[in-house]
């Protein structure tokens, strides 16, 4: 099976990339990239549900989303460290996947596991290029291009680097998260989002919306980047001033 993709969004937890960036995914596969999800871990102390549960979950995500691999690194749950074992295991599995784009988590949130992904992520996407790391697959080194951090659902607030529109995809990234019944089915609250009393599902589409707003579309999923965007023609910029 070709496990190369174009993106790839690498997540502490099954159902992270959906909640957080699955639009863009869908965005991306309408668009013609081969798009891939890196779950690093199973799920198994999660307080809904079981590991076999969300694996189920998972798959049905991945097909609604129509990504076309989808990945597990088999590392503890709620105990995720930046240690020499889980960044070997992500540096294998980066260069079997070969991704121009890495998604990670943003690295400050309330679940260690949230800020650990996206610490050992970085540093196995910069490890991965290195031609003397070894790991056990002996594939070829490879660093992505470009990491993009995904900022939805943050509880204190940061400017976006910018918004991708995912007006026309919201609806398949509304699938996949129905796809988590065991997780998500009468909740107000998941992962970093926090209790209102509404109902998830809802708000979900608020803060889609939200962001959205931000590039005057009816839904979006915002994303940082330490470098400086470039633009190659001011007269194409999106998102009028005035």
């Amino acid at each position: 099976m070709n496990q190369q993709v174009d993106v790839l969004a690498i997540a502490a937890h099954r159902d992270d990339a959906e909640l957080t960036c699955g639009g863009t995914l869908a965005k991306a596969v309408k668009a013609g990239y081969r798009v891939g999800i890196l779950d690093l871990t199973q799920g198994e102390t999660g307080t809904r549900g079981s590991a076999d549960t969300r694996a189920a979950e998972a798959a049905l995500a991945a097909q609604a989303l129509g990504v076309q691999v989808r990945l597990n690194a088999g590392l503890p749950d709620a105990h995720l460290q930046n240690d020499e074992a889980s960044r070997t295991r992500l540096v294998e599995l980066l260069r079997t996947t070969r991704p121009r784009v890495a998604i990670l988590p943003y690295p400050v949130g309330r679940h260690p596991d949230h800020r650990m992904a996206a610490e050992v992520a970085r540093d196995a996407c910069y490890l991965a290029g290195l031609a003397k790391y070894p790991d056990p697959s002996r594939a070829e080194p490879h660093r992505p291009f470009k990491i993009l951090y995904a900022l939805a659902y943050r509880e204190d607030p940061v400017k976006p680097s910018f918004v991708v529109d995912i007006s026309e995809t919201f609806d398949a990234k509304m699938r996949a998260i129905h796809c988590y019944a065991s997780q998500f089915d009468g909740a107000t609250a998941a992962g970093e989002i926090f209790p209102t009393g509404q109902d998830l599902y809802e708000l979900i589409r608020i803060q889609s919306a939200h962001y959205g707003s931000l590039i005057r579309k009816p839904y979006g999923e915002p994303f940082f980047t330490h470098e400086t965007v470039e633009v190659a023609d001011v007269l194409q910029l999106g998102v009028q001033s005035l």
